[in-house]
């Protein structure tokens, strides 16, 4: 028991020293929770196959750090996490913002039962989770910020979340490489607010956040390049 725990304070105080690379102050609480949140996906991914992620380390850094990486760029009170999958970046995001209100989207029965048990286990009370295709979603007021992790194209992605948006919604998207086809190709309605090349500690890959805001009195059927 012992080694057990001086294990499970290793790997707290390194997810809290990883996070605050991205400029995340995890207090130890809240630490302890993102770690829960693993244990609860890995006893469920051995049944219900959520996540292809499968290594204890590489889903401390592909799922709760490069969700985390998105923690600065959320502006507002209300926020969606459209195409939510097994939970993330909405259930990091909502352990570390407990002010916030988060929605989290997805039309698959069995990951959107997960993160309805991950909210009940985890006793967070500012997450919902919503089986539901976003075309279909009808919000009764607009969310503040949308983000979105591996779900479309930025042109598709837009017209998903246009729908969940009010003037001065952001839309926040991961991505890889900067994605210059796609920015190239942004529809009117949908304002560059900016390229942020991310670092996840860990993570080889090549990161980004594209952030986009909504402007409805743009012409929504014209094309804008990119800045």
């Amino acid at each position: 028991m012992q080694t057990a725990t001086v294990g499970q304070a290793a790997a707290l105080e390194d997810l809290r020293e990883r996070a605050s690379v991205l400029g995340v102050i995890l207090e130890p609480a809240a630490g302890a929770q993102l770690l829960r949140l693993l244990d609860e996906l890995e006893q469920w991914n051995r049944a219900y196959n959520l996540t292809a992620i499968t290594a204890r380390a590489a889903m401390v850094t592909g799922h709760l750090l490069d969700s985390l990486a998105a923690s600065g760029d959320l502006a507002g009170t209300r926020i969606a996490d459209l195409g939510t999958g097994a939970g993330f970046p909405g259930l990091p995001l909502a352990i570390v913002h407990p002010e916030r209100q988060f929605t989290l989207i997805d039309s698959t029965a069995k990951k959107v039962r997960f993160v309805a048990h991950a909210i009940r286990t985890l006793g967070l009370k500012n997450v919902e989770a919503l089986q539901v295709r976003a075309e279909d979603l009808r919000p009764p007021h607009p969310f503040d910020t949308i983000l979105a992790r591996a779900v479309a194209e930025l042109a598709e992605l837009a017209a998903l979340a246009r729908p969940l948006a009010g003037h001065g919604t952001l839309l926040v998207a991961y991505k890889g490489q900067r994605p210059e086809a796609e920015l190239a190709a942004l529809p009117a309605d949908w304002e560059l607010l900016g390229v942020r090349p991310v670092q996840v500690p860990g993570l080889a890959a090549e990161r980004c956040l594209v952030t986009l805001k909504f402007r409805p009195e743009m012409h929504s059927g014209a094309v804008r390049g990119a800045q």
